[in-house]
């Protein structure tokens, strides 16, 4: 089990990767009123799948190791509901697909900004937070 804490662990960095990688992209891609073409959708897609993923992964290792004798302790419980929150808000920019560019832009900037805000305030939920 140690070996999915591990990548649950490091997956979180590129998650922020491809964040940071995003927010630069849609924050020009607004600003400059460009066209929302395949490679913004994919970076879309991959946020939240990213995130479906660290999702997934943590929700296995909660249950496994809660199941095997560490419990559920408030704080794992928080940092899952948290992260799961987050994960509906990466999925958010779907339902503005047929909306003009630069709302898409704008709409998608803000729930990665919004996810961002909901992974770190999960983390640092965790003891140790982000040093871990």
């Amino acid at each position: 089990m140690n070996i999915l804490l591990v990548t649950h662990s490091h997956l979180r960095w590129l998650v922020l990767f491809v964040a940071v990688v995003a927010v630069v992209k849609f924050a020009i891609g607004w600003l400059r009123g460009g066209a929302f073409k395949g490679m913004d959708r994919g970076l879309a897609s991959g946020f939240s799948g990213l995130l479906d993923l660290q999702a997934t992964l943590g929700l296995i290792l909660m249950i496994w190791t809660g199941l095997t004798g560490t419990g559920f302790p408030m704080f794992r419980i928080e940092h899952a509901t948290t992260m799961i929150i987050a994960a509906v808000v990466a999925h958010l920019p779907a339902r503005w697909k047929n909306a003009a560019d630069k709302t898409r832009f704008r709409n998608t900037l803000f729930c990665i900004l919004g996810a961002l805000l909901l992974i770190y305030v999960g983390v640092m939920r965790l003891p140790g937070g982000w040093t871990r």
